[in-house]
């Protein structure tokens, strides 16, 4: 029996691993005739730290998302995705993108890349893409580095 996705969601860093992700995430939108969602969560633990009165930190991640997101959402409309989405959020993006976004999007497929930029928290708590896999309610794709390809 095939599987036909209607809402893709796919997780974006801004890393080489998350631009595949996007590339294979607009091939299956085609193919699928899906809505695509593109969400970037803005990781607000790395701001505990900083001076509750330096706003400007904050304000540079939320505008490195949006231009992040439009750039993406411009390159899956001109490669043929007719309903694009983009969603920012804020928090621990393991938990925002399987408890929060998937589930209010209705997301039946989320895409992501294998690593991303956060090298130091897959290190010491496991990688986005694990926690994706073992506690999303829906399909999962974990795109891999293609070595054999320098394309992105």
């Amino acid at each position: 029996m095939p599987v036909a996705y209607k809402n893709i969601l796919v997780a974006v860093d801004g890393s080489d691993e998350a631009k595949r992700a996007l590339k294979k995430a607009v091939d299956l939108s085609k193919e699928h005739g899906a809505k695509l969602l593109i969400v970037h969560i803005v990781d607000t633990r790395t701001f505990a730290a900083v001076e509750h009165y330096d706003r400007m930190i904050f304000a540079e991640a939320e505008k490195y998302a949006e231009e992040m997101l439009t750039a993406y959402k411009q390159q899956a409309t001109e490669e043929g995705v007719h309903d694009v989405s983009m969603i920012i959020d804020y928090g621990s993006p393991k938990v925002k993108i399987t408890k929060d976004v998937a589930k209010k999007v209705n997301a039946d497929l989320i895409v992501t890349g294998a690593t991303g930029l956060n090298a130091v928290e897959r290190f010491l708590i496991g990688s986005v893409s694990e926690h994706i896999a073992r506690h999303a309610k829906c399909d999962v794709l974990i795109v891999r580095n293609d070595n054999e390809s320098g394309d992105i």
